[in-house]
């Protein structure tokens, strides 16, 4: 398949009709689906992704950074980023910062994060003000991921201007709004804070005793974990949405989890120690989590729902951070992520379906858990390698 040269600023789109979205039910299984992971055609579609995004996804334009998370990690974990640019992909992912235009600024209420794409980035004023900043959590986090797996020093940032920032988006009750207007509260953007943190090593950026309280209120009589206080338990996070790759529909109890490990306030491998947490009930979790793999050997997100392959790690990560990754069954599981492998590289959402980018990475990262050759191990917490987390490229 021809390629042209690889330019991650490009990301265009066609003008057509999207196709709506597939339920189990539409679609029908292929009839003989290939039987292992098949890493070139994957490698194959991770690259024609990076090159020019299809159609499909110019809804999703303001969530660039998104897709070239999705995009680059995913050939991290299949250990193919010698097919990106690194330094090319730093220059485009830091173009995308909002700074402030003095220290002072700092402290007006917006965040000078990292905006998600180019229609975010508004011009300031006839006087220069920067009045419709869009600096964005989840597009920071997005951003921070991408430096760190192409190698790029976060040291040398204007780490200051983000946390002092991001700092004014922390509600009295712990929770973070993603931006500096207009926007819900919830446990996605806490992970986000949580993540920016812990990347950039420094965690003035949020009060974080205040964090965990409000986690520890979004545990539900169930033992899952709701996006706020009071809502239903959610293992998935899942579409891209609000410039984010943390849904509007779940996947509070990824995000509790990983930011509490995040935090440092549950160990890691916590089944293992023997010891209990005072801040959330491990048991009961542990119950919900365990009880989220269905019959077919995939995972479902909520109770009653079709298994779906981003499932396999919004719950398999939790089940990874508690030590209870040994109990699940690995061969059913990994027979249904089969089903769902296109035969164009890539993963569906359900068996037999066309692969998306989402879904595709979800894919790989449960693949990475599940310990799979040709993989680069995960760091369930991050979302990202290990050797990302760790900075070694």
């Amino acid at each position: 398949m021809a390629m042209r040269e690889c330019n991650p600023s490009d990301f265009e789109v066609e003008e057509e009709e999207e196709t709506p979205s597939s339920s189990p039910s539409s679609i029908s299984s292929p009839s003989s689906p290939l039987l292992y992971i098949d890493i070139d055609r994957h490698v194959a579609f991770l690259e024609m992704m990076y090159n020019l995004v299809p159609y499909h996804y110019q809804s999703q334009e303001i969530n660039r950074l998104t897709l070239a998370f999705f995009t680059i990690s995913g050939l991290h974990l299949l250990q193919a980023l010698d097919r990106v640019d690194k330094d090319r992909v730093a220059n485009w992912v830091l173009s995308f910062q909002a700074h402030p235009r003095s220290r002072a600024e700092v402290t007006n209420g917006q965040f000078y994060g990292f905006h998600g794409s180019r229609t975010s980035q508004f011009p300031p004023d006839e006087n220069g003000v920067s009045a419709y900043n869009a600096g964005h959590l989840a597009s920071t986090y997005c951003a921070l991921a991408i430096l760190k797996m192409v190698g790029f020093d976060l040291a040398t940032l204007d780490k200051e201007s983000i946390l002092i920032s991001m700092r004014n988006l922390q509600q009295p009750d712990g929770s973070f709004m993603p931006l500096h207007v207009g926007a819900e509260t919830d446990l996605r953007f806490v992970y986000c804070a949580a993540a920016i943190c812990f990347m950039l090593e420094d965690w003035s950026g949020m009060d974080i005793e205040k964090a965990k309280e409000y986690i520890s209120n979004c545990q539900s009589y169930d033992g899952g974990f709701g996006l706020s206080p009071g809502l239903e338990s959610h293992g998935e996070l899942e579409n891209i949405s609000c410039n984010c790759c943390l849904s509007d529909t779940g996947g509070g109890t990824y995000c509790a989890v990983a930011s509490l490990r995040l935090m440092g306030y549950i160990e890691d491998d916590l089944l293992s120690k023997n010891t209990s947490s005072s801040i959330i009930n491990v048991p009961l979790l542990l119950d919900w989590s365990m009880q989220r793999q269905a019959t077919d050997g995939g995972f479902q997100g909520r109770a009653n729902k079709s298994s779906d392959t981003c499932y396999a790690f919004w719950v398999g990560a939790v089940l990874r951070i508690l030590g209870a990754y040994k109990f699940i069954d690995k061969i059913a599981l990994r027979k249904f992520l089969l089903t769902c492998q296109s035969e164009f590289g890539g993963f569906s959402k359900y068996p037999g379906g066309l692969p998306d980018i989402y879904h595709s990475y979800y894919g790989y990262t449960a693949f990475s858990l599940l310990e799979e050759p040709g993989f680069n191990p995960l760091c369930a917490e991050l979302g990202m390698t290990d050797l990302a987390a760790l900075g070694i490229i």
